[in-house]
């Protein structure tokens, strides 16, 4: 994904040979998804106008003209500029090839200038967003961006002051782009890997130290990388970043690098450098291989860092997970893999929630219930079905009122009943008769 070293390496392009030009010719995809401004007013705006200024904060970009509107661009997990002819970045994972068709067929936003230079914005996985704005500053998604990395960075004292209030781990918090902006996915681990600090670790339980070292990595890192125009074959040989791309975790000077999720994300981090401390030095993290990707890099869950939405839980069994089965787990429910069976698992293409069957106490092996009717157990014990006896109308059966005078002549009949133990003494008492001869 860019972030700001790669954007800042287009601003600076699109200021060196852009800046001054006026738009000759304009052409915009019809993609809604990505464009979010009307197509055509959106060509009609820019035709005959002048670049003034190319600006950016954090992860967005947008151009000034002469006159509003203004372009804007929010890069996106695979959004770039390309100038025809010109070398602007290369990122890992440019969609688009110097060798590859022109304009691309990934081109979201298209220019011509009155010089015959041309330049293009191209997004190949369509998470990146087009708009046009009358002060791109003030609204949305600009508006709610924190401080620059680059441009505006914290002091000391004011960086450490802010970590105190945070109670959420440390890579969420650089992840948050109202927090500062421009620290996407792979600076945030490189900056935590220089500074010994585990990507878990609550934000307001570092130590002074680890905060000055923390804010002194970003700086570091950030500058060295715009320095470079996010040239990755120029980052120094002993940066994270040269390892944290394979599918299999790799080693960074020697020491393993392991995959967890943190702040929503996958991380890359060195376990035996990056430890948790305070109280939550005791706390285990387990890696977890699945979480790379098929191209090798940290798999991405959401479309982009600038809008940091909560992402879904995805849920795994306790079997995966290598626990036991829950004492709540029914075990009927347990697929043959020890997971969780899903709902449809055993051919049902109707996903659709199943109806809960009833299981007589007797079925599972337990005695019958004292507020069972003797009279609704059928002869293999289970519970009687209503119809069970050869009705195949299933119907609710309709309760059979009694009235209060009929219960009542009911028990006068049974006290006024002699009982057994009655008739055997009355019995006992009778002599026997003597036959007359």
């Amino acid at each position: 994904m860019p972030e700001l070293p790669e954007v800042e390496a287009a601003r600076r392009a699109l200021e060196a040979h852009c800046v001054g030009r006026r738009i000759r010719r304009c052409a915009v995809a019809d993609d809604p998804k990505v464009v979010l401004s009307d197509r055509v007013a959106f060509e009609r705006a820019m035709v005959g106008r002048t670049i003034v200024a190319a600006r950016r904060r954090g992860k967005n970009l947008w151009l000034r003209l002469d006159a509003p509107p203004f372009p804007s661009f929010q890069f996106g997990m695979a959004g770039a500029i390309y100038i025809k002819g010109v070398a602007v970045t290369k990122y890992k994972r440019s969609a688009v090839k110097s060798t590859d068709e022109w304009p691309s067929k990934y081109s979201k936003f298209f220019v011509e200038l009155d010089d015959g230079l041309e330049f293009s914005f191209t997004d190949k996985r369509r998470f990146a967003r087009v708009r046009l704005f009358d002060d791109p500053e003030t609204v949305p998604p600009i508006s709610e961006l924190g401080p620059d990395a680059l441009f505006e960075p914290m002091s000391v004292d004011n960086f450490v002051e802010s970590l105190r209030k945070k109670k959420i781990g440390i890579k969420a918090l650089l992840l948050d782009q109202s927090f500062v902006s421009g620290i996407g996915n792979w600076i945030a681990d490189e900056v935590l890997y220089q500074s010994r600090t585990h990507p878990l670790q609550i934000a307001s339980s570092l130590t002074r130290e680890s905060c000055e070292a923390l804010h002194q990595s970003i700086q570091e890192v950030v500058k060295y990388a715009v320095d470079v125009d996010a040239d990755s074959g120029r980052f120094p040989i002993e940066w994270l970043f040269h390892h944290r791309w394979g599918k299999n975790p790799g080693k960074v000077d020697g020491k393993k690098i392991e995959f967890i999720t943190a702040g929503g994300r996958t991380t890359a981090y060195v376990p035996q450098l990056q430890k948790l401390t305070g109280t939550q030095s005791g706390k285990a993290v387990v890696a977890d291989p699945r979480q790379v990707s098929n191209d090798g890099d940290a798999k991405e869950a959401g479309e982009d860092d600038d809008d940091p939405k909560p992402r879904k839980r995805v849920a795994i069994s306790r079997a995966a997970r290598g626990k036991p089965p829950s004492r709540k787990t029914n075990p009927m429910q347990v697929s043959e893999d020890g997971g969780a069976k899903e709902v449809g698992a055993d051919g049902d293409d109707d996903l659709k929630p199943r109806k809960r069957v009833a299981i007589s106490r007797a079925a599972r092996g337990k005695p019958p219930s004292r507020k069972t009717n003797p009279m609704e157990v059928s002869e293999d014990g289970g519970a009687k079905e209503v119809g069970a006896d050869g009705d195949d109308d299933l119907k609710p059966r309709k309760r059979v009122a009694t009235s209060r005078v009929a219960r009542g002549q009911q028990n006068k009949d049974a006290a006024s009943a002699p009982s057994r133990k009655t008739e055997e003494i009355a019995g006992a008492k009778k002599k026997p008769s003597i036959e007359q001869g």
